[in-house]
């Protein structure tokens, strides 16, 4: 049995360390709000006072917090508690620039540290489901690799790059909040033109999402803008799309709409939809 820590136990938090401790590690918690912790002692978790006193004796720390400050904060009250060697595994979404600064400045202090973000909602994390990826020192990933896999459906180690992970989790959030806003505007529109938003859903089922997503990126990856849907047409449509939504308020249209006019202004008009990617380049 293996001695562990969860520093936070909000939502996902809560999920991990009970499904630790259903695999039979020996589970300690600390949370802001303790009595958030306490329904975990059903399944024989310790719930501590402190993040000193939680993390006292644990070979492997997770954490799963709010943002950066939080983890900063967390950390330097823990650190006094930490048994040399223990491994911190940070599943909280950060900045990029300041997770790699962590990692470096962690890691190079003898506190070996990793930077493991999640696609995972409670439900998966109970029933190690869905994806985890990780940063950090190489040797430090080995060292807990078989633990973290037994986390998860999906395991991808990102290598030693300490920001990889926190950047590739913001792509993956800007896709599920992106799909969500987009989603939030067929549903507005569809109750503007008195269809049930249940049919309109249907819609997705007689589309590749995935292959139109792989063919438009990767138009934009190597800034090939030749049409296959000009701008102004797409912007047409969205003149349509925003008409028929009325006067109620959308999520993603327009923006998408500002964007597309900036380039139109801008001499693009019959390029290539993917040209809205046109000042990404490095």
């Amino acid at each position: 049995m293996t001695q562990i820590a969860y520093l936070g136990t909000g939502l996902l938090g809560a999920a991990f360390a009970e499904a630790a401790a259903k695999r039979g590690d020996i589970v300690t918690v600390w949370n802001r709000s303790a009595d958030k912790a306490r329904a975990l002692e059903a399944f024989g978790v310790k719930v501590a006072v402190s993040p000193r006193e939680a993390v006292r004796g644990a070979q492997r720390v997770h954490l799963v917090l709010k943002d950066d400050a939080v983890v900063e904060e967390v950390l330097a009250q823990a650190r006094d508690g930490l048994l040399a060697g223990a491994v911190l595994v940070d599943h909280t979404t950060t900045l990029p620039a300041l997770t790699a600064s962590r990692l470096q400045r962690l890691n190079a202090d003898g506190m070996p540290y990793l930077h493991c973000p999640v696609f995972m909602g409670p439900p998966a994390a109970r029933n190690a489901q869905g994806s985890m990826l990780a940063s950090g020192p190489k040797a430090v990933f080995d060292g807990v690799q078989a633990d973290l896999a037994r986390m998860t459906g999906r395991l991808e180690y990102l290598g030693e790059r300490g920001d990889l992970a926190a950047v590739y989790k913001l792509f993956g959030n800007a896709l599920i909040i992106g799909l969500g806003g987009t989603m939030a505007d067929i549903v507005t529109m569809a109750g503007s033109a008195q269809v049930d938003a249940h049919d309109a859903l249907k819609l997705i089922g007689m589309l590749d999402l995935n292959a139109m997503a792989a063919r438009v990126g990767a138009s934009m990856a190597q800034r090939d803008f030749t049409p296959t849907f000009e701008l102004s047409m797409a912007r047409k449509d969205v003149g349509l799309m925003l008409k028929t939504a009325g006067d109620k308020p959308l999520a993603t249209l327009p923006g998408v709409a500002a964007r597309m006019d900036q380039l139109i202004a801008a001499g693009h008009g019959r390029a290539g939809t993917g040209v809205m990617a046109i000042d990404a380049g490095n």
